[in-house]
């Protein structure tokens, strides 16, 4: 037996959301697991993303989450192969690392015949990454807002029907190395009143723009003061690339995540959008790679292969 899993990207925050925010993305790691006769042997194969820099052993994040369901289930792993290929880039504010996580899990998890519920792996996988801006989209779907409350987290499904049309996202992603690590870091530990209701008051009109489609009210909502304003002027040439990406036509433009790639939405797909952020890039020296993506409404699947 094989079990399929694929599990999409993830943009979080959306400017004001901070870390309560996040939208699946159109783009999908794959994995296939399968159980092996070599005892205790993991082997893990990547294609695409991360081919270079990702162990291909125990050591890799997927099988580390893998290995986790094994324990927590007191079963033993037995000889395992996983066969990875990845479409998320790493570091790109994009949801890799919530991917991987994910994907482990639910692979092992199927190869035990779940016996744990998608309830309980969201659960584990939020208190192993430690926030669930982007392992709760990937695991539901859609756009998806999460609370903490007496020290368990709330993920809830939004709704996003565009009632005045599509919404379609262009991620730039300048070759920057930004760390979620770092950028968390930056941070102050105290916000003044104002900043807090800045984005409380924003936050609510960015969920209701997504769920009509309203991209002038996007515009005007996506905006923030409690992380971009600490983490864009550390990335080259990112606050032009911002202002770029709207004057350029994009209805919102803000970090995915922690960066260091910007995310840009519009009606439809536009090139001259991530034609102008690369040029506000280059002008920093940077490199850029552009993905035009949509939004999904489905999150991580899991199927079983012959």
């Amino acid at each position: 037996m094989k079990i399929h899993v694929k599990v999409p990207a993830t943009t979080a925050n959306l400017g004001p959301g901070f870390d309560a925010l996040g939208l699946t993305l159109n783009l999908w790691n794959e994995a296939e697991f399968q159980c092996t006769d070599d005892s205790d042997q993991i082997a893990v194969s990547v294609q695409g993303e991360g081919i270079e820099k990702l162990p291909q052993n125990e050591e890799n994040a997927i099988a580390q989450a893998a290995l986790m369901i094994y324990d927590l289930a007191g079963k033993s792993c037995p000889g395992l192969r996983i066969e990875c290929l990845n479409r998320i880039p790493l570091g790109s504010g994009m949801g890799s690392s919530s991917a991987a996580m994910l994907t482990g899990m639910l692979g092992a998890n199927g190869l035990l015949g779940n016996p744990f519920t998608d309830e309980e792996i969201l659960k584990l996988a939020i208190e192993t990454e430690g926030h669930p801006d982007n392992v709760a989209p990937a695991m539901l779907g859609g756009l998806v807002a999460s609370i903490v409350h007496n020290e368990r987290v709330f993920s809830m499904r939004l709704p996003t029907k565009a009632n005045h049309g599509p919404i379609h996202a262009t991620v730039v992603l300048p070759d920057f190395e930004f760390p979620t690590q770092t950028a968390r870091a930056l941070l102050p530990k105290t916000v003044e009143r104002s900043e807090a209701i800045f984005n409380l008051s924003r936050v609510v009109l960015v969920t209701e723009a997504l769920r009509t489609g309203n991209m002038e009210l996007l515009g005007i909502a996506m905006k923030d003061s409690l992380h971009q304003p600490y983490r864009l002027p550390l990335i080259p040439g990112a606050i032009d690339a911002l202002k770029a990406g709207k004057d350029a036509g994009a209805s919102a433009v803000a970090l995915s995540g922690a960066g260091p790639s910007l995310i840009a939405f519009s009606p439809k797909e536009d090139p001259v959008i991530g034609a102008a952020m690369e040029a506000a890039f280059a002008t920093a020296d940077l490199d850029v790679r552009i993905f035009e993506l949509g939004t999904s409404y489905e999150g991580a699947e899991v199927t079983i292969v012959g």
